[in-house]
């Protein structure tokens, strides 16, 4: 059975203008997201992750290439037509805390997007859709008139998802939402996500750099390494046996809670990641690979077909 797509990225490019030059921080990125998948978003610090979530859901303009969502063109909207279409889209944000005005108690918080698109005339009404929020995402709704200070991580986090599903979306983008918070909280938090999504249907694109969350709540995994695509495949298989060398590598670096794996020799990435403002020719990955060899170095890989999704890779793991 064919999977629909929600939303689909072709060519996506974004570059920044600096002082030093130009940083390429996402280059040609080809993406599909799937209705009712939570698709991860993994890879390094700095790998452009998070920009590419951003342009997504334009919040910042693309440099050149077509963001599709649901059967729209993102990216030839005007602010009116985009400005209708954001409410298909949410965005729920790393730090719980500054992510909120603390100026504004939760039930307003919750409620301004509520506000903003006018969906209630009645304020009763406004107030009795963001209680039931509240009690859906586990906040007392009798905490309508606290102050994010009043709360801890999670409750907080918990406020940012409420109003994330104020308008019913179909696409909530996370970025590192669970980061910030205590391990213990971080189960729980991830649980609500699911058990959210189960129940309104949501797609989920989820942006991390810890890959054992990543492995809990996504159904496919897309790698990325200084602004390009490595590998996409359903996770299991991706962690059972990576195709890039890019991926084994950021798998084999994650700890071990085992402390009898601790011990076992791995084979750890060596040297830095290249500037993204004068990235390396071929595949970017080159300078830092051990399995590299002349093609590497001259010709940029193609993201292709392999077993169970797709590898960015001239000689792919077995």
């Amino acid at each position: 059975m064919e999977r629909e797509i929600l939303m689909q990225a072709k060519g996506v490019v974004k570059e920044f203008k600096t002082g030093g030059g130009i940083v390429h921080a996402v280059s040609g990125v080809d993406l599909d997201i799937y209705t009712g998948e939570t698709l991860a978003l993994v890879g390094e610090s700095g790998c452009g992750k998070s920009t590419l979530g951003k342009v997504l859901m334009r919040l910042i303009p693309s440099t050149s290439g077509e963001i599709l969502f649901d059967g729209e063109n993102l990216s030839d909207m005007s602010k009116a037509q985009l400005r209708v279409a954001r409410k298909k889209m949410q965005l729920i944000f790393q730090d719980p805390y500054a992510s909120l005005d603390p100026r504004m108690n939760v039930g307003k918080i919750i409620s301004e997007p509520l506000r903003a698109y006018k969906v209630y005339k009645n304020k009763d009404e406004e107030e009795a859709r963001v209680r039931v929020l509240m009690d859906r995402v586990g906040i007392r709704p009798e905490f309508y008139n606290r102050y994010p200070h009043q709360f801890s991580g999670g409750q907080r986090q918990r406020v940012g998802i409420a109003r994330a599903l104020a308008l019913n979306p179909k696409l909530i983008v996370c970025d590192e939402p669970v980061s910030a918070l205590d391990v213990s909280i971080q189960a729980q938090i991830l649980n609500l996500l699911h058990d959210l999504q189960e129940e309104f249907g949501l797609t989920y694109l989820f942006i991390s750099h810890d890959l054992g969350v990543v492995r809990y709540i996504s159904s496919r995994v897309c790698v990325m390494f200084l602004g390009r695509i490595c590998e996409i495949r359903d996770t299991e298989a991706l962690y059972s046996s990576p195709l890039h060398p890019y991926t084994r590598f950021l798998l084999e670096s994650t700890p071990q809670p085992n402390p009898e794996r601790r011990k076992e020799d791995k084979e750890l990435l060596s040297g830095e990641i290249p500037s993204p403002i004068n990235p390396p020719g071929g595949c970017r990955f080159h300078p830092r690979c051990p399995y590299a060899q002349e093609i590497c170095r001259q010709k940029q890989p193609e993201l292709k077909l392999c077993d169970s999704g797709m590898c960015a890779c001239h000689f792919p793991l077995g």
